[in-house]
């Protein structure tokens, strides 16, 4: 059984932006109403997504670009990296679209990180979603499964920590050996008396391996 793995949510969580908000501001503004019902559980997050990715209606350069342009927490590529230095291996783990998160890992030459994601892919101007009923991790309402895929890895590895910002990173917090939540997801496990870390950045995460002794402070 392998040692360590670090398993992150992408939007809000990596980056500073939902992609679907970029989206919705730039090119889609009748997705604001979208983003509504959404929330109010008459529209599936996996549906409000497809459509939201579908309105872009972009040449796929621009639609890099606005990948590109959108912030990260900027230490996030030192933690990846101080993750692998000790043992560790980083996963990421989104509801979101791998199509973008790639481009990301790419634009800041992250390597060596598997993405665990709903498939997508450009195709007439717009980014479009392969969800599979068939895939181990399916689910209806989000794509993929946050839970079982946690609860897989942890089958592999003998701690597996996990760090997420928003109501779908509430399910796999449950599973995970420690859970650092950042934003709306600490009143969610609050409420629901989950146990987490509360931090705001990557940098509190990595002090907080450090006081642990999960991780060395040198590098």
């Amino acid at each position: 059984m392998k040692k360590w793995a670090f398993v992150s949510d992408f939007d809000g969580t990596i980056s500073k932006q939902d992609f679907y908000w970029m989206v919705i501001e730039k090119y889609f503004p009748e997705g604001r109403t979208l983003y509504d019902e959404w929330k109010s559980e008459k529209v599936k997050d996996i549906d409000f997504l497809s459509r939201v990715f579908k309105s872009i209606n972009q040449e796929e350069e621009q639609i890099i670009q606005d990948i590109y342009d959108m912030a990260i927490d900027p230490h996030v590529p030192d933690f990846i990296r101080k993750v692998q230095e000790n043992g560790g291996d980083f996963f990421i783990l989104s509801a979101g679209t791998d199509y973008y998160i790639k481009h990301t890992l790419e634009k800041y030459g992250i390597t060596n990180v598997p993405v665990f994601s709903n498939e997508g892919f450009y195709k007439e101007q717009n980014v479009h979603m392969n969800v599979q009923e068939s895939n181990w991790h399916y689910h209806e309402r989000y794509g993929i499964d946050k839970s079982k895929v946690i609860k897989k890895l942890k089958e592999e590895y003998e701690t597996v920590d996990f760090i997420g910002d928003s109501e779908p990173d509430s399910h796999p917090a449950v599973y995970a050996d420690t859970t650092y939540a950042i934003g709306v997801l600490q009143e969610i496990l609050k409420e629901r008396n989950v146990p987490f870390i509360p931090v705001s950045s990557f940098k509190e995460v990595e002090a907080h391996l450090i006081d642990s002794k999960v991780v060395t402070g040198e590098g």
